[in-house]
């Protein structure tokens, strides 16, 4: 199986993610960055869904963010 459709179908997730919840996709993705403030608010919005294991993009983008940040 080639990469091509594995990061098609994590690109099309995380878009979908993005517009369908944007504030539940950013706080996951700040969450598991570990950017996300101490906030039992904030917390409520993180959705631990967004991180299985074929959301390859997802993944990226909060390791980029552990790094670089």
């Amino acid at each position: 199986m080639s990469l091509g459709p594995l990061m098609f179908r994590s690109l099309v997730r995380l878009l979908t993610s993005l517009i369908r919840d944007p504030a539940a996709s950013i706080s996951t993705l700040l969450f598991y960055s570990e950017l996300l403030p101490q906030n039992i608010v904030l917390e409520r919005l993180v959705r631990h869904e967004l991180l299985d294991q074929e959301n390859y993009l997802f993944h990226f983008l909060v390791n980029f963010l552990r790094c670089f940040w």
